[in-house]
């Protein structure tokens, strides 16, 4: 379309993709396009656009209200049910105080510099787990398989969530319905001299088994059962809540953290001098803490510190990198690495006298030795855990106390979780969140899909599910996704330009940064791969001989199977998109992976959060379109101007 004079019309395709030549359009491309008849006729010309961002409108991404709520907020995610229910269990069966010698070192080793790598990503990028391997096109599988994996978590995540509710319910009877004094469980406290020879099922397995799982009623994997009505109604309510804190993204789940990250805090502090006053609580603690200095050339112990370590921390589930990229551009992702990190691991330590001191309470009331009544994971909160509550005076209160603080940390977890799977859609999907009806949609059906996942979970036999599941989601596939990242990032984009663009955020760095970078630098490259190559060996080696089980029931080969599928699944994303990325490109083999690791033009000029920064991070070479720039014969004097290049 044309005006009176042959120009192009002002905001016409022709307009907004061409450039003038001594008067003459050249579009984009770079071939002619009309020319007009007068040669001395001069076009009148735009003034060139300041910044990329009015070239397309899109909505302004969200950014953290302070740095104290990005602080909590992945304090939260961090510090989850696994500082409660693992580490303290970990601690005591690989050699007491001497276990935290190995964990400590993982921590540095491995932890605290992959934690870095995703925070700086997600902070440099702006960008969630798929958008943001615009910095290396050819791994963007690592995001797909991150999302995979967020996937898994959230849909058994909030089944726990649903177990807190239900037990938290039951607390505000009086008696507790599984304590010894209520009327039902009499006959279960009464045979503590009877059958000697077999295993007595205490009050609270009972009702755990039965009244909460109805494990009792299911054979196995294959025979699940209908869908526990009570459970469908506590996971129903998790997903409402999870679905009102993360309506309106970070600017209310940034809020939310404000009591969420900090209640489960209060809570042991209030536990520990409980317990502090309770007898036996002293061999409790020494139970947890005595060392056993031969403990250290076992091989599962260090695995088992490297483990906890890297789940603890939730690295490679793209939550992290999520959250980072509301950061301000210039904030100092360093300095918040290690508060994180110190302050998580600090929490999971400080966790084990809350446990162990009421633990050891409860062997000196049942005269036995504290390994006997120490647990993990769901049998720790759910059986064990609860069991002692109800020996104390006032059990009630301490019961809802503790339930409160487990449906706080699993939130909080669920939150980061949710915020890896929703902001890698957004990213991809900008038009989502430029609507809000329409982000409340998507969000609410996201929900209500995982909702009706959830069901095979809280059926009779969904505990076996929900094992394996948990077995084998964050297993070895996250750990090669964990592994692809930092060889990524390290080898094909580049680890110093990595290192550069930290300072470049950090801004004024100062020399103990550089330092420690160096550090940093030596951990991506070398030390921290070949400890999770050490993590992947063993996993295949304890997956290989032994067999998966829930208590007594032993997993099928086609259930294992099933698990390795899941696992295989997450990983295979990256060979997948690596594959789709280079058949994208054009040229030999060689071009085209050559191609597919080069950073995208807009890589470095995605994030636009710090004024003043943008001209910096712009790439001068990519013209972006529209625009209109007037050149004459002098501006050829000294350059040669190709008529067939790219614009």
């Amino acid at each position: 379309m044309q005006g009176e004079n042959g120009k192009a019309a002002p905001g016409s395709p022709a307009a907004q993709n061409s450039v003038y030549l001594n008067g003459h359009p050249v579009t984009q491309n770079g071939h002619n396009g009309t020319h007009t008849p007068d040669p001395q006729t001069q076009v009148e010309s735009r003034p060139p656009s300041p910044a990329p961002s009015s070239i397309t409108p899109t909505m302004p991404r969200e950014q953290w209200g302070g740095k104290y709520e990005f602080l909590l907020s992945c304090i939260g995610y961090c510090v989850g049910l696994a500082n409660v229910w693992r580490f303290p269990y970990l601690c005591y069966r690989n050699g007491g105080g001497v276990f935290l010698i190995p964990y400590f070192i993982m921590l540095f080793v491995c932890g605290v510099p992959l934690f870095l790598m995703e925070l700086s990503l997600g902070q440099y990028g702006a960008a969630g787990p798929i958008t943001v391997w615009k910095c290396c096109p050819l791994l963007k599988g690592i995001g797909i398989g991150m999302l995979c994996v967020s996937t898994l978590v959230c849909l058994y995540y909030n089944i726990i969530i649903a177990w807190t509710f239900y037990y938290l319910g039951s607390s505000f009877q009086s008696p507790l319905p599984w304590s010894c004094d209520a009327i039902a469980n009499a006959a279960l406290c009464g045979n503590e001299t009877l059958n000697s020879t077999t295993k007595r099922l205490s009050p609270t397995e009972v009702f755990w088994n039965e009244h909460v799982l109805g494990v009792v009623h299911s054979e196995g994997l294959h025979d699940p059962g209908p869908v526990r009505w009570q459970l469908a109604l506590c996971l129903a309510a998790a997903w409402i809540i999870i679905f009102l804190c993360m309506l309106k993204g970070i600017h209310s789940s940034g809020k939310v953290v404000y009591v969420t990250a900090t209640f489960p805090y209060f809570v042991l502090i209030v536990l520990i001098i409980r317990g502090a006053t309770l007898e036996g609580s002293l061999q409790g603690i020494a139970f947890y803490l005595t060392p056993d200095w031969a403990r250290l050339a076992n091989a599962q112990v260090w695995n088992d510190a490297a483990s906890q370590i890297f789940y603890s921390l939730g690295i490679g589930v793209g939550g992290l990198l999520s959250m980072a990229s509301y950061n301000k551009f210039d904030n100092n992702v360093i300095r918040d690495t290690i508060v994180i990190t110190i302050g998580n691991c600090g929490t999971s330590f400080f966790a084990g006298f809350a446990i162990f001191s009421i633990l050891g309470h409860m062997a000196w009331r049942k005269g036995v030795p504290v390994g006997e009544v120490a647990d993990t994971g769901p049998g720790l909160a759910f059986v064990a855990y609860p069991e002692a509550l109800a020996l104390l005076p006032g059990s009630v209160f301490w019961s809802i106390l503790f339930f409160l603080m487990l449906f706080m940390l699993g939130v909080d977890t669920l939150f980061g979780n949710m915020e890896g799977i929703t902001t890698a859609v957004l990213d991809e999907f900008p038009q989502l969140r430029a609507n809000m009806l329409h982000k409340s949609l998507f969000l609410g059906a996201l929900c209500f899909t995982f909702y009706l996942m959830g069901l095979l979970l809280i059926t009779n036999g969904g505990i076996y599910w929900f094992t394996l599941i948990d077995s084998f989601s964050t297993s070895f596939g996250l750990i090669i996704i964990a592994l692809f990242m930092c060889l990524g990032i390290s080898f094909f984009y580049g680890v110093n330009q990595f290192c550069q663009d930290i300072i470049d955020m950090i801004r004024h760095c100062p020399p103990w940064c550089s330092k420690v970078l160096i550090y940093f630098k030596a951990c991506w490259v070398f030390f921290t791969p070949f400890l999770l190559l050490f993590i992947l060996t063993y996993i295949f080696i304890e997956m290989y001989n032994t067999s998966l089980h829930y208590g007594s029931y032993v997993y099928p080969i086609w259930g294992k199977a099933l698990g390795v599928c899941m696992a295989t699944v997450c990983c295979l994303q990256i060979p997948i998109w690596g594959i789709v990325a280079i058949s994208k490109e054009t040229g030999t083999l060689r071009d085209r992976f050559q191609k597919s690791i080069r950073p995208l033009n807009s890589w470095r000029v995605n994030n636009l959060n710090s004024t003043g920064r943008v001209e910096e991070r712009m790439e001068p070479e990519r013209v972006e379109a529209p625009f209109t720039v007037t050149l004459t014969d002098m501006d050829f004097t000294a350059m040669t101007w190709e008529m067939g290049s790219e614009a």
